[in-house]
């Protein structure tokens, strides 16, 4: 019996009307010349010849007795109509098009009966620039079946490197198909995995203790709240903003991509990641979205950013993920300081979790859980108490490793992949951000009431970059007027040392005024760069 883990099963119980628990991708895919029927009947036909290398997408929930316990995971035969739908646009569909339907359909719940996932394939799309046709695909995948890393290892089985599917050597499973359970087998499954957890947690009581101890001085030793050195701290509560309120019924997505090759080289140059570079923009594109509303706090904004406890090479469907808390620096104004300060605050976060990750638990005895967490959840949101209880981060950002090159499904060459993932109670904002290829693809998601306008913070994170690019560029040191006319000055006395004085002159002050017209014209267009990237 494959006993769902503590962490996996919170995603169960957690989940609400107002609180889907789904994540998943928009894509955008461009169709092989030539291609003829429906995309939805030939990805039907791939996805039913993968299903053996795909154990998530064939297996159902099934609950213990009187819900006392964990649920398990049992095998299942997928129904591929039910599991694969086709969704007609209306013709000549572009980006806002999509963004509306995701918005519609991410508050719609799996049915936890069947296997938990669906694809929708949205026809209609404007075709390519060379003409080639397009479709679009929205995937959802229960956030109990995977986390982000195990979602890229299903995506490995599911997508190829080639226009030509690849065949997989599948060896014949030897397991015995278990399609519904006992109740002894219940039973005596679930009191024995609780039984080892306990033992596992008391076994391992004392080296636990003992590293949240030094990683609990050290987080103080670093916070300039309680006497430590000022530096970025992450311990703290966060201002409130109008996204961190209860969630209701709907949804509002948006997408944006960044070059990813220009994103890397500003990281090196900065001496910074990535992640440091995601969490920058997303931290600016806040401070422009609520600055233009006068609502920016003083005080900076924290990211709730999830890290993952995955070893290396483990590609098991499972949650295997924590959350860590990330100062973004919106209270500072200038692009160099604040970009400091969040490699700072990172730094200080990986530091303080570092040390941690071993013994963050994933799983966890579940005897009666189920009731308390459902029970609280449901309290929770009734009572709306996300709106009255300080807050310790703003929003969820996430930044997940995707593939570097380029992707097919069932032939389609797939040109986008922006994630779609899930928004709380108290965290109405989740920008969850992808590599794949040479771009670094954002999906916003939000809640429909708290930010409507999520298309402009989607924006806003473009500009973000685009300031970043200012950054770059006013690091490099650029010729000025004195010292190009110092230099064809140089190269005219050079000449009139020759026989030819007069000549001589008039080669010198020839130079001058070349030198001079060429920067003059070179001083024009520089400030009127400078003050476009100061907008």
């Amino acid at each position: 019996m494959h006993q769902l883990s503590g962490l996996d099963a919170t995603f169960l119980y957690l989940e609400t009307p107002e609180m889907p628990m789904h994540v998943g991708a928009l894509h955008v895919f461009e169709l092989p010349a030539g291609f003829k029927g429906r995309f939805v009947t030939a990805l039907r036909a791939h996805i039913q010849s993968r299903l053996p290398a795909a154990p998530v997408l064939r297996r159902r929930l099934w609950w213990m007795p009187l819900n006392l316990a964990n649920p398990a995971w049992v095998d299942a035969v997928p129904d591929l109509q039910q599991h694969i739908v086709e969704i007609k646009l209306p013709k000549g569909a572009g980006q806002s098009a999509l963004e509306a339907q995701v918005s519609s359909l991410h508050p719609v719940l799996l049915d936890r009966k069947r296997p938990l996932w669906k694809m929708h394939v949205f026809e209609g799309l404007a075709p390519a620039a060379d003409g080639r046709k397009r479709v679009a695909l929205y995937t959802q995948l229960h956030h109990a079946a995977v986390d982000g890393q195990a979602a890229v290892a299903l995506a490995n089985v599911l997508l190829d490197v080639t226009p030509e599917p690849r065949s997989l050597e599948l060896r014949p499973s030897r397991r015995q198909k278990t399609f519904e359970l006992g109740m002894s087998e219940m039973l005596r499954g679930a009191l024995g995995s609780q039984a080892l957890k306990v033992a596992q947690i008391v076994r391992e009581l004392p080296s636990t203790v003992g590293t949240l101890k030094d990683a609990a001085l050290g987080v103080v030793s670093r916070s300039s709240l309680l006497g430590g050195r000022k530096t970025p701290s992450n311990l703290t509560l966060a201002p409130r903003l109008p996204v961190n309120v209860s969630v209701g019924r709907t949804r509002a997505f948006a997408a944006v991509t960044l070059p990813m090759a220009e994103v890397k080289a500003l990281a090196r140059s900065q001496d910074a990641t990535v992640n440091d570079i995601v969490l920058m923009v997303c931290g600016s594109a806040l401070r422009r979205f609520y600055a233009k509303r006068k609502t920016l706090p003083r005080k900076s904004l924290v990211a709730a950013v999830p890290i993952s406890l995955r070893a290396a090479g483990d590609t098991s469907a499972d949650n295997q993920a924590s959350m860590s808390l990330v100062s973004l620096g919106t209270h500072i104004a200038d692009v160099q300081r604040r970009l400091d300060h969040v490699k700072a605050a990172t730094a200080a976060m990986k530091s303080s979790m570092g040390s941690l990750k071993n013994i963050l638990p994933t799983d966890f005895p579940s005897l009666g859980v189920p009731w308390l967490m459902e029970a609280a959840t449901a309290l929770y949101g009734k009572a709306r108490v996300a709106d009255r209880i300080p807050q310790v981060a703003n929003v969820v950002i996430s930044n997940v490793p995707g593939p570097p090159v380029p992707l097919y499904l069932a032939g389609a060459h797939m040109l986008t992949n922006f994630p779609t993932s899930i928004v709380v109670h108290g965290l109405a904002l989740n920008i969850t951000v992808q590599s794949y290829h040479q771009s670094l693809d954002f999906g916003l998601m939000a809640d429909g009431a708290a930010m409507p306008e999520v298309r402009e913070l989607a924006d806003a994170i473009a500009i973000a970059f685009d300031d970043l690019r200012a950054l770059q560029a006013d690091a490099e040191p650029t010729p000025t007027v004195a010292g190009l006319a110092r230099r064809g000055l140089t190269q005219a006395v050079g000449a009139a040392t020759g026989a030819a004085g007069k000549l001589a002159q008039q080669a010198m002050g020839s130079a001058v005024r070349t030198a001079v017209s060429q920067v003059t014209g070179r001083a024009r267009v520089q400030p009127a760069a400078a003050k476009k990237r100061a907008r």
